[in-house]
């Protein structure tokens, strides 16, 4: 049996981690959010938020199971880079918001929105698969078949 190791990391710490972007130690807020800090004289990034998922290990495939509510799904980017799995977007803020003369409660995140995984390097990446149902995303990514097999030790004569 083959256990199976996953990361799941922020896009702040993505980009820290290839050398694309500085990042302060604060980038990761507790909201779930990342917040990047810009200088003087560069256009501001938005915040990136990120996506609730759930991984799921069946005998044929890596499932991953992320609930993306209000977005369509020409809205959504997945990406796969060596073992990386990226899934990217953004989430429409709907009109009602603009006739709220206040929000009491926010806990929905509106704007771009990206989630990446390493994943383990046995799998058939090339033939990753994705659907989407009553606003749940399921990608597939099939595992690797490697037969086993027994070998067998000859003795030497000396």
């Amino acid at each position: 049996m083959q256990k199976w190791e996953y990361s799941i990391v922020s896009h702040a710490t993505m980009l820290k981690f290839f050398g694309l972007g500085e990042h302060t130690e604060d980038a990761a807020h507790s909201d779930g959010n990342i917040h990047i800090e810009h200088t003087e004289g560069e256009e501001p990034t938005l915040d990136v938020g990120q996506v609730a998922l759930d991984i799921l290990d069946t005998e044929d495939a890596i499932v991953i199971v992320a609930p993306l509510a209000g977005i369509d799904i020409s809205d959504i980017d997945i990406s796969v880079t060596r073992n990386i799995l990226t899934i990217s977007g953004e989430r429409i803020r709907p009109p009602v918001y603009g006739n709220a003369q206040r929000i009491l409660v926010n806990e929905c995140f509106y704007g771009p929105f990206s989630r990446s995984i390493i994943l383990p390097e046995n799998l058939s990446f090339n033939k990753v698969s994705a659907t989407m149902e009553d606003n749940l995303l399921s990608v597939a990514v099939p595992k690797l078949n490697f037969p086993s097999k027994t070998i067998k030790i000859n003795k030497l004569e000396s």
